[in-house]
């Protein structure tokens, strides 16, 4: 038996304005946009993946801006950086991660499963972003 996972509810304080991040900055589609009187529901889908997000309003318990650890995948870290900075996204340094810690990618380092980079949503939810170019 599969099970997999489908949905994150991503506790935000103003939905329109993270509907706004989330679809125009970070390029995620808007699945659905649904409003039922005091209840508001958007579902995004990140480009490639198999799993949504959901903000809204009258959806979960978190606090808005409480999540964290929230991770994406991409097959190029340094490329997807530009394109955050390119939509207007407050994103952090390349870092890569070794046994040590975290320490700021050299040109020289293979990014894969060790390049990371990370920003926040406007309420404060941390997303990392790692580069993933072949699983072991």
């Amino acid at each position: 038996m599969n099970w997999t996972l489908e949905v994150i509810v991503v506790p935000v304080s103003d939905v329109d304005r993270a509907k706004a991040f989330y679809a125009d900055r970070l390029g995620f589609t808007v699945d659905h946009d649904t409003r039922v009187g005091d209840v508001v529901i958007v579902q995004l889908t990140p480009p490639g993946s198999g799993c949504s997000i959901v903000i809204g309003k009258g959806v979960g318990k978190m606090a808005p801006g409480s999540l964290s650890g929230l991770q994406l995948v991409v097959n190029d870290v340094r490329a997807a950086r530009t394109q955050l900075l390119e939509r207007g996204v407050a994103v952090g340094e390349v870092l890569f991660a070794s046994h040590e810690g975290f320490r700021p990618a050299r040109e020289d380092d293979d990014l894969n499963n060790t390049g990371f980079i990370f920003f926040d949503d406007p309420d404060g939810n941390g997303w990392a972003v790692q580069q993933i170019t072949s699983r072991p």
